[in-house]
């Protein structure tokens, strides 16, 4: 093991003193303890060490006032120049640029602008303020990382794919052009990444904290006698939905007509759960989790996936559970038994069905708009036997997708 692994291994996350007026160990001519990352770093992120000479080509001008543009400025600093501007050792940067994903540079690496040191600084002022501990502050820098890298993967290959198909060129035709046709939508981008971020915080706070009581309360009544996972903090209605001979399918498929039916997959499931006050946690190829405060609205929406995968021209029919229960939610995704349990009910679901487990038909008996079909006693691994339950259409429509 190398001396900087070492270290790595050993070494905490900063304390509070650390991000203090006398914790910034960089402002000095210290020596780095975890020494210089390889020279090829630069090369294989794309990073230029020293400004290219000669004439630049049409492609490499566009990506460079491209690149000022969104980081700010022409990168002029290295790495210890932000860590000393922001008062911090280079150890602390260098966790916090971790945790929003960034990769490692060399001392020599000019790679940074002014915009890095006055994030960095935000992020260790929250700290010194007392806002946020050193923890939260790692956790909540390292959400914005991830999720944020997620969404630009996703949004350069809607922009690619769509020229390929309007503008008739090859796909990596449409990379080079997206240098030039990605200035006219940034800003218009941020904008409306900003409106809902806000929006979906609202809508997060009311969830996860001023209605949070109310599911609890109702789980308590659903699931009276079993306190197997009365210390979970939530109460949520949780779904999978998974396509039936995905596996088959996508082996007969090329690259396009796979990418379409994903793509296809991901958007009918995102409406319907949206539609009916949900929230997809996440999609794992073939199968979705989703989320509803409610036994009712989980059952709304569980039935509206299958209908809408039975009815659907393209796509395979899906096998559907849903179970009601206690869970922890951390990281942006769900844990605990009740998710687990979903799960295990799902790969019992014949396509076109929805199952539920027997006290989360209980917590639906009494809604006219719900029919409960018991099934055949199962032994689910984890769980022992089970009771599981079809879930059908009584009265109503449903949701009504526009």
């Amino acid at each position: 093991m190398t001396d900087e692994a070492q270290q790595e291994r050993v070494e905490h996350i900063p304390t509070r003193a650390a991000f203090g007026p006398d914790g910034g160990s960089s402002a000095g001519p210290s020596t780095d303890p975890t020494g210089s990352e390889p020279a090829s770093t630069a090369a294989a992120t794309g990073m230029d060490r020293h400004p290219p000479t000669g004439v630049m080509s049409a492609e490499r001008l566009a990506m460079k006032a491209l690149e000022a543009r969104l980081l700010g400025g022409e990168r002029k600093l290295r790495r210890r120049e932000v860590a000393a501007g922001a008062g911090l050792s280079l150890l602390s940067a260098r966790k916090l640029w971790r945790a929003l994903g960034f990769p490692n540079f060399g001392d020599e690496d000019v790679a940074f602008t002014e915009r890095d040191q006055a994030a960095l600084s935000t992020v260790v002022d929250l700290v010194r303020a007392g806002k946020l501990t050193e923890e939260a502050a790692i956790s909540v820098t390292r959400s914005i990382g991830q999720m944020t890298d997620r969404m630009v993967v996703w949004q350069i290959e809607a922009l690619v794919e769509d020229m390929v198909h309007e503008q008739g060129v090859t796909d990596a035709v449409a990379r080079k052009r997206l240098v030039n046709e990605l200035p006219a939508l940034v800003d218009a981008l941020e904008e409306v990444l900003v409106y809902s971020w806000r929006r979906q915080l609202n809508a997060g706070v009311q969830r996860l904290a001023v209605r949070a009581e109310a599911g609890l309360q109702a789980s308590e009544e659903g699931r009276e006698g079993d306190e197997d996972d009365a210390p979970l903090p939530l109460a949520r209605a949780v779904g999978f939905a998974d396509l039936v001979s995905y596996t088959s399918l996508s082996r007969r498929m090329n690259e396009k007509t796979l990418a379409r039916l994903v793509q296809r997959f991901e958007n009918k499931c995102a409406e319907i759960i949206s539609v009916g006050g949900g929230r997809l946690v996440k999609t794992v190829g073939d199968e979705v989790l989703y989320i509803a405060e409610t036994p009712a609205a989980g059952a709304e929406i569980s039935l509206a996936l299958a209908e809408a995968f039975t009815e659907d021209e393209i796509l395979p029919e899906a096998r559907v559970a849903m179970v009601w229960g206690r869970i922890l939610s951390r990281l942006g995704d769900i844990y605990g038994p009740t998710v687990n349990l979903a799960a295990r009910l799902t790969t019992l679901a014949d396509p076109g069905t929805v199952l539920v487990d027997s006290m989360t038909a209980s917590a639906l008996e009494h809604d006219e708009r719900f029919v409960m079909t018991p099934q055949a006693p199962e032994n689910v691994r984890g769980f022992g036997e089970i009771n599981p339950v079809q879930l059908s259409r009584g009265r109503g429509k449903g949701l009504v997708l526009d």
